[in-house]
């Protein structure tokens, strides 16, 4: 474990000290150890982190509005408050995203792809905007950095211009991922007792293996909000459809220009020093 007492006494972590630890730890490891790929690509994470942060440095207003100016009014005028209440109050009726609302409302916390889910369903099959998405999400995260959240809900709503669309369905995501629902059994209860093969889609139960399994659609789950096949197929018709516009592809290089990455190698690291030698800490990054 990386360990160490900021200048301040009360054990203030910098990124910068972060990254030096885990560098160094690469560097004692022997070649071939298996560590030593983890650690290389937890420093690339510590990049892409900085980067999203400079982002929402460099644009404030990607908290707002559309990075991709080209999306505005895609989604603004169909927002659908039933919807939204309904995704926040984990009534969707698909199982994973409301066991995921579960957890988040209990914990604070969710791993990426949850998130990643949860914001697909509201973008594209429930057709709502990101930034009241985002917000709720914002408040409920207790690892909420901005930076990176912002960046995140367009790219994931689709509105960034620049990066591929990143579309979740729910029951795929529950069967490839939590095949035997221990997941969505531990924070939905009311469904503990419904077999596997009926677990991710309940609203297909017949009505007498309902009463069997002491669960009723529409009550102690709720039934879908919409059909998740046709509601997501009308959304990415929409979101390609301004996508394919001419003006919109020729916005997309100054974009790109701003807020693309920039890709390079590593810093070389400086040769390891002496021992018992005073080194100054580090500027370069």
């Amino acid at each position: 474990m990386l360990a160490f007492v900021g200048v301040s006494g009360l054990g203030c972590l910098s990124l910068r000290e972060v990254v030096q630890a885990s560098r160094r730890q690469i560097d004692a490891l022997p070649t071939g150890d298996a560590r030593r790929a983890g650690l290389t690509a937890f420093v690339s994470r510590l990049y892409w982190h900085c980067h999203f942060i400079q982002k929402l440095e460099s644009e404030p207003e990607l908290e707002f509005r559309n990075m991709h100016r080209g999306y505005d009014g895609l989604r603004e005028a169909d927002w659908n408050p039933a919807h939204f209440q309904a995704l926040s109050e984990g009534r969707s009726g698909w199982p994973l995203v409301d066991a995921c609302v579960a957890m988040l409302n209990h914990t604070g916390w969710l791993n990426f792809r949850m998130r990643a889910m949860l914001v697909s369903v509201a973008a594209y099959p429930l057709w709502l905007h990101w930034q009241p998405v985002g917000t709720w999400l914002a408040r409920q995260f207790l690892d909420y950095e901005p930076g990176i959240h912002w960046s995140q809900m367009q790219m994931q709503a689709g509105t960034t211009g620049i990066n591929a669309s990143r579309v979740y369905n729910p029951i795929k995501q529950a069967r490839d991922h939590d095949p035997h629902g221990h997941f969505v059994r531990q924070w939905l209860p009311a469904l503990r007792r419904v077999p596997d093969n009926w677990l991710f889609e309940p609203w297909r139960m017949p009505a007498k293996l309902q009463q069997q399994c002491g669960v009723k659609v529409g009550v102690d789950i709720a039934q879908p909000l919409v059909d998740l096949e046709t509601a997501t197929h009308r959304a990415k018709a929409r979101v390609y459809a301004i996508r394919g516009r001419s003006e919109v592809k020729a916005a997309k290089a100054a974009i790109v220009e701003k807020h693309g990455s920039r890709k390079r190698p590593m810093p070389r690291r400086p040769a390891k020093p002496i021992a018992g030698a005073w080194v100054q800490t580090e500027l370069e990054f």
